[in-house]
């Protein structure tokens, strides 16, 4: 999962790209987490004037205003439940986020109106939003808390899910967090604790579940997956988590029962389809997969979750013009909208561009950006800028390119 790797090895461009596409995703929390960390990187000394300061403290402000909104309501929605300590927590993290006098105003007396309702006779803290954290790159502090990462989280969930999740108390949150960040052992630890103290907390045993599927012990997350979807039938991520459970011991066939057996509400949508296509293309299903992926975006109109499955069906099969026309096309769209580019869509419209003899300056240039979109395999890259740089009848450059790429393996193999 990697959520610690947000946060580390980018430069202040590369992070605000990034925290630009959560940011439009609607993940306002993790969205300001990667803003402040590209501010950081601005004040140690990396490349960028005031104007990207500027631009980042901008973004910053108003993600935070929007996070701060966010919270508020998960507030309102969770005090109805009388979940008044999470409530209250919601509250808070609103009220340390915004800078808005109304809406500041407005959370202390609903921290207020907690307070006398729970015969707490303590005063709200006078608050003061004081300079941005971005204002002082100076500051020591590793980054952000256990508590900061589970808010930004909790923050992109429904807000019952958000109320249960507070819920749940200490030993959760540390599974949780362990979760997200690929520490698997102690996740199934934890979350197993959480589950013997929360025994109404049948939310639990999904993220459980998940914890099991990356330990590869698939019996127990079956179970717990099983369990899970007895209790919430019209979950995606609960039929998400059992088909990976599925496909990981290879019964597809089983994968595909459970999906037809679900709710008539869930049967024709999305999450479902996607799931539905995933397991025919795993169980070499080939050409049912495609006939699946083009009847439902003739219907459905276009999908670029379907049409990104439909591309890997068509290659799959050996169709490499298919494939990579709809590649492109899901480059398109991307250009289209202005959101940042589909770098797994990009990657193989470029492979099977040349793979088909295309040596254009436009592949080159999809390759350049790919070298710094996908550092990891720069090399490969680098080698076929090369490719296509002999083909043009530019020496030169493809020796050049070839250089790289040799320095690029042996950093490789150094590390």
């Amino acid at each position: 999962m990697g959520f610690l790797k947000l946060f580390a090895g980018k430069s202040p461009e590369e992070a605000e790209k990034k925290a630009d596409a959560l940011f439009e995703a609607g993940k306002y929390g993790l969205a300001k987490m990667e803003y402040e960390n590209a501010l950081e990187k601005w004040g140690k000394g990396a490349q960028g004037g005031e104007a990207l300061e500027e631009r980042l403290k901008e973004k910053l402000r108003n993600t935070r205003e929007l996070l701060a909104q966010k919270h508020k309501q998960d507030g309102l929605e969770i005090i109805a439940s009388e979940y008044y300590e999470a409530a209250e927590q919601s509250f808070r993290l609103a009220l340390e986020l915004t800078e808005n006098p109304e809406l500041i105003k407005e959370l202390r007396g609903m921290l207020d109106a907690i307070g006398r309702r729970s015969g707490e006779d303590q005063a709200v803290p006078a608050f003061d939003p004081g300079p941005l954290k971005e204002e002082h790159p100076e500051r020591t502090e590793p980054g952000p808390t256990e508590d900061e990462y589970f808010a930004a989280l909790c923050s992109d969930l429904p807000g019952p899910v958000h109320r249960e999740f507070y819920h749940y108390g200490m030993s959760f949150r540390q599974g949780y967090l362990a979760l997200n960040e690929g520490n698997f052992e102690l996740a199934a630890e934890k979350l197993l604790q959480a589950m013997e103290e929360n025994p109404e907390g049948d939310l639990i045993a999904v993220e459980l579940a998940t914890a099991y599927l990356n330990l590869e012990k698939y019996q127990e997350a079956r179970t717990l997956a099983e369990r899970f979807l007895s209790a919430h039938p019209d979950s995606p991520r609960g039929y998400q988590t059992l088909c990976e459970v599925l496909w990981a011991v290879q019964e597809f066939d089983t994968a595909l029962e459970r999906l037809d057996a679900c709710p008539h509400s869930m049967a024709e949508s999305l999450p479902v389809l996607v799931l539905r296509g995933e397991t025919l293309l795993k169980a070499q299903r080939l050409e049912e997969a495609e006939r699946l992926y083009e009847r439902e975006l003739e219907s459905r109109g276009w999908q670029a979750d379907i049409a990104r499955s439909l591309a890997r069906a068509y290659e799959a099969q050996g169709k490499k013009a298919e494939a990579r026309d709809t590649f492109g096309a899901l480059l398109a769209e991307c250009r289209a909208c202005g959101s940042p580019g589909d770098t797994f869509a990009k990657q193989r419209f470029s492979d099977l561009s040349l793979e088909l003899g295309d040596y254009s300056s436009n592949v080159l240039e999809l390759y350049l950006s790919l070298v710094h979109e996908d550092p990891p395999r720069r090399a490969d890259y680098y080698q076929k800028i090369s490719r296509i740089y002999a083909a043009q009848g530019n020496d030169k450059e493809a020796r050049r390119f070839e250089g790289f790429a040799r320095q690029a393996q042996s950093a490789s193999f150094d590390f």
